[in-house]
């Protein structure tokens, strides 16, 4: 069948050793980070992970200028550990999950925060507050063997400053639930594929950006990301 017009092109998240990563789905773990769920005005109890997404075309490989979003007055940056599959499929146990994954990345989740906190009290969803053009910059994917993080380690520094002031830091210890259990969470509710990106959460210290800023985000072991909103 011929089509209409021709088909987008896929996004490509650049990887270490020179391949290239196509990104099929972007999902994102809401306060998965205890201090960021109270700064946020939430109870950071264990309760199950819950999960939204950004469309794969708002995915910016590697540094870039970012453009300020329109419709916003309050945008704010979340520095997250974004975690890249080879494989995926259904109802995946947590015992094999770090299987499905490829490697690992920087990542920032920009969100239109005054938009989130408007849908928030009115019972609405949250899409145009986190799935906006260029609202996913992620730096290259490091691979990794068996699905620990690089270098073996089993924790890292996650950490993010702007115009080379410290704003957020945290360690991937501090992750309410692990990579294993939102990979395993994640498949429970749908069939997870080769492509697919999931974005970990953040720690506290979100705050609003400008024009002009300057962010470098990094998570340790892994190639650090630097992003200037224009």
């Amino acid at each position: 069948m011929q089509s209409v017009f021709p088909p987008p092109t896929p996004v490509i998240v650049p990887v270490t050793d020179g391949r290239g990563f196509p990104v099929r789905r972007v999902f994102c773990v809401g306060r998965n980070y205890a201090a960021h769920a109270r700064e946020m005005g939430s109870d950071p109890a264990r309760e199950p992970p819950f999960f939204f997404s950004k469309p794969a075309d708002a995915v910016v490989p590697g540094d870039a200028d970012i453009p300020y979003p329109p419709a916003t007055a309050l945008l704010h940056h979340e520095v997250e550990l974004v975690v890249a599959l080879h494989s995926g499929g259904r109802d995946i146990p947590v015992e094999a999950a770090l299987s499905h994954v490829f490697g690992y990345a920087v990542g920032l989740d920009l969100t239109r925060r005054d938009l989130q906190f408007a849908a928030r009290d009115a019972g609405r969803p949250w899409d145009m507050a986190k799935g906006f053009d260029h609202s996913a910059p992620i730096g290259p994917i490091t691979p990794v063997v068996g699905g620990g993080l690089p270098n073996g380690e089993s924790d890292g520094d996650i950490v993010l400053t702007v115009n080379g002031t410290e704003r957020q830091r945290g360690r991937l210890s501090d992750m309410i639930w692990s990579v294993s259990e939102i990979i395993s969470a994640l498949s429970r509710l749908v069939t997870l594929a080769a492509g697919d990106l999931i974005m970990t959460g953040t720690p506290d210290g979100v705050s609003a950006l400008s024009r002009g800023d300057v962010l470098n985000a990094s998570v340790s072991g892994l190639i650090p990301l630097r992003n200037r909103i224009v």
